[in-house]
């Protein structure tokens, strides 16, 4: 028996929030660079392809990095052309001139380059300070951006260090700031290591929007290390954040921050959404199915409470939602 069969969850809409969420899907990405197998251009190919059947409208491809930092994501030049005729976003990662040389000459219109709010975390991830990498970065959105590419900008680190600890909210308010006047369309402000509450949310947010950032070019990615993804993304959506980045299936972490588990998963996302009468786009069924099939290519249970909920209860139900 399927739950959203009998209607479930209710949809009971809440004051205060958006209409419509943009879900920015990282599952192919962030979520297949921290699995020890390397998983084949094909399967990975496969799960874009699934993914955009679910009605996700923007999926991160891959990162054109160098492979010898993420030998799992090494086959972008094989893997980009295989899903690039997809009517969705396709968002890659490009974190030098390099790395944009790659992604413009097959076609990728949307790139993203990757700060950190840290100083431990750039050195670690970037092996540059905070403002040696954004230095790095100002010719790559300025090259980007004339050539008519959409860039998004993340931010790591933005409310906990595992090096570091707490974050001093003015600290990450002057990088977003210089990521924007720099040229990004957009932010994602990551909670790396998965330490954000609720009040954490609110205070980074109010003092971006009081800086001047447009809440309309923000979006947030939450970790669930502490089960607080979704309570954190709640406070954002009242905030009027509309864009939330998710991973199919919970799946993903960092590489360069042990501490990171898995992103917030899509399913999870979709499911609080929808009670709360938030459209998506998104059909819940044939989601729960994708990530099921890629679970087991990967060869254990999703991390997802709502995969977990539905798949043994016929979650192929391909009802739109």
């Amino acid at each position: 028996m399927n739950t959203p069969e009998l209607g479930l969850p209710m949809t009971v809409p809440a004051e205060g929030l958006p209409a419509r969420v943009r879900i920015h899907e990282v599952g192919a990405r962030d979520g297949l660079q921290n699995e020890k197998a390397v998983v084949p251009a094909a399967v990975k190919a496969e799960f874009v392809r699934r993914l955009a059947g679910t009605g996700l409208t923007t999926i991160e491809a891959t990162s054109f990095v160098h492979p010898k930092w993420v030998p799992q994501l090494a086959d972008a030049e094989e893997l980009f052309p295989a899903v690039a005729d997809l009517p969705v976003d396709l968002p890659v990662l490009v974190p030098n001139e390099r790395g944009l040389d790659r992604a413009l000459a097959l076609g990728a219109r949307r790139v993203a380059v990757f700060a950190s709010a840290t100083e431990s975390f750039a050195k670690a991830n970037l092996n540059r300070t905070v403002d040696e990498a954004l230095a790095m970065f100002a010719p790559v959105v300025a090259r980007a951006k004339a050539a008519g590419v959409h860039v998004r900008g993340y931010l790591s680190m933005c409310f906990g260090d595992p090096w570091e600890g707490a974050v001093p909210v003015p600290q990450v308010v002057r990088v977003c700031r210089a990521l924007l006047d720099m040229g990004c369309d957009e932010l994602s402000l990551g909670d790396t290591i998965g330490v954000a509450t609720p009040g954490h949310v609110d205070a980074l947010l109010d003092a971006l929007t009081g800086s001047g950032v447009p809440v309309g070019a923000l979006g947030v990615h939450f970790h669930d290390t502490y089960g607080q993804a979704l309570s954190n993304t709640l406070t954002a959506l009242r905030h009027g954040v509309t864009t939330v980045d998710a991973s199919a299936g919970g799946l993903g972490g960092c590489p360069y921050a042990k501490s990171a588990t898995g992103n917030l998963a899509t399913e999870d996302l979709v499911w609080m959404l929808r009670g709360l009468g938030i459209d998506t786009g998104v059909d819940l069924g044939r989601l729960v199915a994708t990530s099921v099939w890629m679970a087991a290519h990967l060869g254990r249970p999703s991390p997802s409470r709502t995969v977990r909920a539905l798949a043994g209860s016929g979650a192929d139900s391909h009802q739109e939602h």
